[in-house]
């Protein structure tokens, strides 16, 4: 007999429609590992923090092993890519509502193999021998452009 599915997926897609639905903002908190694609420069302590409500994100899919989509990091564009499994918290900005989940390690029944990661993931991009640049600071700011 196959082992079944994990729960966490279904999880999350009901907690982000119940955020959505009740008009607060959800985040998805993740724990960065190897297979996680997320702009290296806004990751504190092995963890980064997104934002993955409607207005933030575009192609948002939330599949059974992977978190997808497309978001604006100081105004340059990102795909990024989650496996379900380095997700360890979906919650709603606005009051702190959610779950929180275990961490589940690569090769658990429910988890894609290593090759099939690799495979799904997009291509490792070569490493720069110069820091990313920091973050903008201060308060942003808006300007039209006719």
């Amino acid at each position: 007999m196959t082992e079944p599915v994990s729960t966490k997926p279904y999880l999350l897609r009901a907690l982000y429609e119940w955020c959505v639905d009740n008009g607060y903002t959800p985040y998805l908190s993740v724990l960065v590992d190897p297979q996680t694609r997320v702009p290296t420069e806004y990751v504190r302590n092995g963890e980064i923090v997104l934002n993955i409500g409607p207005l933030a994100t575009s192609r948002l899919k939330m599949g059974n092993e992977f978190v997808e989509f497309a978001a604006r990091f100081g105004g340059v564009a990102r795909d990024i890519l989650v496996p379900v499994g380095a997700v360890s918290a979906i919650y709603a900005r606005e009051n702190g509502h959610g779950m929180s989940f275990e961490i589940e390690k690569p090769g658990t029944p429910w988890e894609a193999s290593g090759a099939a990661l690799a495979s799904a993931a997009p291509p490792q991009e070569t490493e720069s021998r110069e820091p990313p640049p920091p973050p903008p600071s201060g308060k942003p700011t808006l300007r039209r452009v006719k």
